[in-house]
């Protein structure tokens, strides 16, 4: 039995990891750490970063660490869709059909992809009888009932590395969350957000899209462009270092003193900046036309996320020619751990639930689904 009085969730992003550990008991009581920030993933030593984190958080909660909940974003986090139908002939809707199908598209994914590890898997829509319901209705006849699933994946590789360098250090993983999907969820909680909304998580080297349609998720989609490929145009086209280029990226418009000293105009540096801002934003535009169902004159109130977009505050944003509604998120370190923390609680009723392995004392079904709460 458990008798530790914190969990702690990690978020191991590709240009710094943070880290809290949240008191069971007092949600008040929490303490968060994370590391410096790193242009270049591989030249760091990632057992050292977390090493150092650990310690601090062990010396916080006065407990030791030996269990961790894994949050990951990556640019190859892969999405899958899928539809499955069964027959009822006027037979009562039962959960027992339900777990057949999310069981029967589990073990397709599992055949058809199988160097990916699912982290994730919601139900979209359930139509029944040709009518769409959010969430499963009881004691419903039905003759057809078919299932929309989502499937958000990682490769295993990435998975395994992670897992691996907490091995090393004595400490089990629980589960792996994707951080941008856990927080999306959460941020439209807790704003009590319906309708049209599109969440985008600009992070380093990668951009995910999250579309919610009156808090139903619509689609999940990732493309490996970041505020890394803004750092990477300054370099280029200023003929600047990286490190250089991310300072100027970072710091335009609060520290001037930087482009003067650099002798390089602030209109360059803005023109520059925008121009990627600009290219990211559309290709979410067009990733929601291909993937939604929705009237393309539709409005969408869009909410961005994530450290790359921190570059717009509200006098930027006016710059950028965007048909939609548009937010900035502010968002620190307890805030993304805090996603993935109410994410594992279970809150998000559309998520089917999957029991980690050690849990062997459930029945066939429940080893992997909580659905029914």
């Amino acid at each position: 039995m458990d008798n530790k009085n914190f969990e702690t969730y990690f978020d191991c992003g590709c240009s710094k990891i943070r880290a809290t550990a949240f008191n069971k008991n007092n949600n008040q009581n929490y303490f968060c750490n994370e590391s410096k920030f790193f242009l270049n993933y591989l030249e760091i030593d990632i057992t050292y970063e977390f090493q150092k984190i650990i310690a601090s958080l062990e010396n916080n909660t006065k407990e030791y660490l030996n269990d961790i909940n894994l949050m990951i974003d990556s640019p190859k986090m892969l999405s899958i869709e899928i539809s499955l139908f069964q027959k009822l002939d006027g037979l009562k809707l039962k959960k027992e059909h339900i777990q057949f199908l999310i069981q029967d598209a589990k073990q397709q994914i599992l055949r058809n992809y199988a160097s990916q590890n699912i982290l994730h898997i919601t139900i979209k829509n359930y139509k029944i009888d040709g009518l769409n319901f959010e969430y499963l209705p009881n004691n419903l006849e039905c003759n057809l009932i078919s299932l929309d699933i989502l499937f958000i994946c990682l490769p295993k590789n990435i998975v395994e590395f992670y897992k691996n360098k907490f091995s090393e250090l004595g400490i089990s993983v629980n589960r792996v969350i994707c951080t941008s999907y856990a927080k999306s969820i959460n941020y439209k909680n807790n704003l009590s957000l319906i309708d049209k909304i599109l969440f985008i998580d600009i992070g380093f080297n990668k951009t995910s899209i999250i579309c919610y349609d009156n808090n139903r998720i619509n689609f999940f989609h990732t493309f490996p462009i970041g505020s890394n490929n803004i750092t990477k145009d300054l370099s280029k086209v200023l003929d600047i270092d990286l490190v250089s280029a991310e300072k100027l990226k970072l710091y335009f418009v609060e520290d001037k003193n930087l482009s003067k000293e650099k002798n390089i105009s602030l209109d360059l540096i803005q023109q520059i900046i925008f121009a990627r801002i600009e290219e990211i934003l559309e290709l979410c535009d067009k990733s929601k036309k291909l993937n939604s169902n929705f009237d393309q004159a539709d409005s969408f109130r869009m909410m961005l996320m994530g450290d790359g977009s921190k570059i717009l505050n509200n006098e930027h944003q006016n710059i950028l020619s965007v048909p939609h509604r548009m937010d900035l998120l502010e968002e620190g370190v307890e805030a993304i751990c805090q996603s993935g923390r109410k994410l594992t609680e279970g809150l998000n009723k559309q998520e089917v639930i999957i029991i980690p392995r050690k849990q062997t004392n459930l029945g066939f079904f429940e080893k992997f689904f909580h659905l029914f709460r």
